[in-house]
């Protein structure tokens, strides 16, 4: 008997998919930016809910609108028939999911909206629908070609999905969340790690091998040995950040020179060492010693380049397990 090649099945299920997108594409107008300023202007919780599919699409919405720092979560349809409704003040704005708009389990949420003036988005694919005749924002989406029988809520879903996001992504950037907000829901897991700043990570206080540029390499190898880093961040009188010295250096310049410990440290140190903002992700400051070919970074205050607060070391980046 012959195998049957599924690999077809999938390539024409992900082919009604990129048609559906498609069609949601082109079917973006002015009502999305008014959803965007109705979201961002919410002063309490933007709620959503939909039912069997819609329903776990309209949580992961809520997940991704909470991750970036809009305060949301979402409804099961049939709870709120039996008291969850008061779980909705006048303050928030409500989203509703629902392919056909006219979803039986969701008709007494709207009701409830509409008689208490709660701004209600609706997401549907059809105009002579219950939820587009009563969303005070009107979110439409294509009516598309479901896979698997030609009712499996596939395309359909997707493009929900798509919408959400879409939704989430544009109000991250009309409330300016920037990186360092976004790490703020995200401390711990893979994201969390990838969005630590060069602070969490840095050598600091009496760690730091400061070493005055006046002294002799003598006191500097000794300092070096102490503070086993590798590395020396040289200052002058003022403690103004002047040089670095690498172990590296030590080594190069003791060749050249028979009485290495007899010399300023001035005179062997590297001026203007390559320093970082502490806030800065941790990822760019190993983007710099790879582009300037070295191990470690001087870290600053912003706006105070010239006063070292910190180092970082390659070591300390690759241990943290961020890559």
């Amino acid at each position: 008997m012959k195998k049957k090649n599924y690999k077809i099945i999938a390539k024409n299920v992900i082919d009604l998919e990129i048609k559906a997108l498609k069609k949601l594409k082109n079917s973006i107008n002015n009502t999305f930016n008014d959803a965007i300023e109705a979201i961002s202007k919410c002063q309490s919780k933007v709620i959503l809910c939909g039912v069997g599919k819609s329903g776990l699409i309209a949580a992961k919405i809520s997940a991704t609108l909470s991750s970036i720092g809009t305060p949301s979560f979402s409804l099961s349809a049939n709870d709120c028939s039996h008291g969850d409704l008061g779980s909705i003040s006048k303050k928030d704005i409500l989203i509703l999911i629902s392919y056909s708009g006219s979803t039986e389990e969701l008709k007494n949420i709207i009701k409830y909206a509409n008689r208490n003036k709660i701004t209600l988005i609706g997401i549907m694919s059809k105009k002579n629908s219950v939820l587009y005749n009563a969303s005070d924002i009107k979110l439409l989406i294509p009516e598309v070609t479901e896979a698997g029988l030609g009712i499996v809520p596939t395309s359909s879903t997707i493009n929900q999905l798509s919408i959400g996001d879409a939704l989430a992504v544009a109000t991250l950037n009309k409330k300016k969340i920037s990186r360092k907000d976004f790490k703020k829901f995200h401390p711990s897991g893979n994201l969390g790690k990838k969005l630590r700043n060069v602070s969490d990570l840095m050598t600091i206080g009496k760690q730091i091998p400061f070493i005055d540029e006046s002294l002799k390499m003598k006191n500097a190898l000794k300092i070096i040995s102490q503070k086993k880093l590798g590395v020396l961040i040289v200052k002058n009188r003022k403690g103004f950040t002047t040089g670095i010295i690498t172990d590296g250096q030590i080594r190069r310049s003791n060749e050249k020179n028979k009485d290495l410990q007899s010399l300023f440290v001035k005179n062997v140190m590297t001026k203007k060492p390559v320093s970082i903002e502490k806030d800065s992700l941790v990822e760019k400051a190993l983007s710099i010693m790879n582009e300037k070919k070295v191990t470690s970074l001087c870290v600053h205050k912003k706006g105070l380049k010239s006063k070292t607060i910190g180092i970082i070391h390659i070591h300390q980046i690759l241990g943290s397990n961020i890559y």
